[in-house]
């Protein structure tokens, strides 16, 4: 059992539980189409965005099969969320978990994403002792897939065309980390 966290500091970033005032800044990225892009929801509108955070606002502790922690990653000086990651307790008897993550594009490429993503993994493994703790993409994202590889995950599968996405069948990409291969020391 993980339970509520108040919050994460790393050393670029603050992650929190999200709250009803991120609706803003949550909007201010999944409102963009290449945000969109690889994600099951299209652009979201104000309101369709204020139910997503509204969501988000009660993962915040993991206490069981299928609960998910969403926590927001927060630039510390500004108070801006530049994003959101989360771990799926995927099985209590299996000790496996999921994490995902989304972020503002005008935050990318900075590695924020992997230092935020590398705290669930130690959350994941090091508090709640997952065995094993998968990530899974749409094959055409390259950006997730560099990052799924760059925290220390091997992909251990290409599925072709196994689900639909906006119309069209994609291929999903699987990646993971089993808890002996975690070395929280060695991530770029």
């Amino acid at each position: 059992m993980l339970p509520r966290i108040d919050s994460i500091r790393t050393a670029r970033l603050l992650l929190r539980p999200f709250t009803a005032d991120d609706v803003d800044d949550v909007w201010s990225y999944q409102r963009k189409e290449v945000v969109a892009r690889y994600m099951p929801w299209r652009e979201r509108d104000r309101e369709e965005t204020a139910a997503a955070v509204r969501q988000m606002v009660t993962e915040n502790a993991l206490s069981g099969d299928g609960d998910c922690l969403s926590l927001a990653v927060v630039d510390p000086d500004a108070g801006t969320v530049m994003g959101q990651v989360e771990l799926v307790w995927l099985s209590r008897v299996d000790r496996q978990g999921e994490i995902g993550f989304v972020f503002n594009p005008q935050y990318q490429g900075r590695g924020m994403a992997t230092e935020a993503v590398r705290e669930l993994l130690h959350l994941g493994f090091d508090q709640l002792g997952l065995h094993r703790i998968v990530g899974r993409c749409v094959a055409k994202n390259s950006a997730s897939a560099a990052l799924l590889r760059r925290i220390g995950m091997r992909q251990e599968a290409h599925f072709i065309e196994s689900f639909l996405l906006k119309g069209s069948r994609e291929d999903e990409l699987v990646y993971a980390m089993l808890q002996r291969e975690w070395r929280p020391n060695s991530i770029r």
